[in-house]
């Protein structure tokens, strides 16, 4: 592959957050008295932007309860910030090879503006990536708006990029414009869901990860 910007997920892409979101969606349900679900259905919808998570998850609630329910969660999941030691083993190299090989790095992430923010920062990822996009300040995916505008800061085309995540709504979102994919197995979603979308590869390892994106 030799794409000219590599795309990614945050949350079960580079930083092992699921459980931590999934937990914090758990207490912010418990905390206003709304039924805990399950674990897998909380994981099931990392990846959209909160309001659209949380209307999949109570799609009984008012705007306001789920308004309640989203700061609920912002003060449970800002308790614990994303640590160096939270990233997938590898994948800040991953990183910091593709930018010495002069490739494009940019983030399409479900996360708020400011959870992206705080997590670049306390991870030590900030100032790796030229471009992101957050679910709070464009559509939500799996709609491919964040991939749009990615694409129009570097001037390229679809095909001449790749987006690399752990669910299927990244992996829809770039099917819908012609965008390569990789799916990774390390996340929220299965190999039978991320293989109705067409992905180039799945990968199991960030070996795996490095042979298709061509690093040595």
């Amino acid at each position: 592959m030799n794409a000219k910007v590599v795309i990614f997920d945050w949350d079960g892409t580079i930083v092992d957050s699921i459980e931590h979101i999934a937990s914090s969606l758990h207490h912010a349900a418990a905390e206003l008295g709304f039924p805990t679900l399950e674990k897998a259905a909380y994981r099931n919808i990392i990846g959209l932007g909160m309001v659209d998570a949380l209307k999949a998850l109570y799609p009984a609630a008012t705007d306001q309860e789920i308004n309640d329910i989203r700061e609920a969660y912002s003060r449970f999941f800002f308790a614990k910030e994303a640590t160096p030691q939270q990233i997938f083993n590898g994948m800040t190299e991953v990183i910091t090879d593709l930018r010495t090989l002069g490739k494009g790095r940019a983030v399409a992430t479900g996360k708020s503006r400011r959870g992206l923010d705080s997590a670049l920062r306390s991870s030590g990822l900030h100032g790796h990536f030229d471009v992101t996009r957050c679910a709070d300040e464009t559509r939500s995916k799996p709609h491919p708006a964040m991939l749009e505008e990615i694409l129009r800061f570097y001037n390229l085309e679809p095909s001449e990029a790749v987006m690399i995540g752990d669910t299927t709504f990244d992996l829809e979102m770039a099917q819908r414009i012609g965008m390569p994919s990789i799916g990774v197995r390390w996340g929220s979603h299965d190999d039978e869901a991320l293989g109705r979308f067409a992905p180039r590869a799945i990968v199991g390892s960030v070996a795996e990860l490095r042979r298709e994106l061509g690093l040595r």
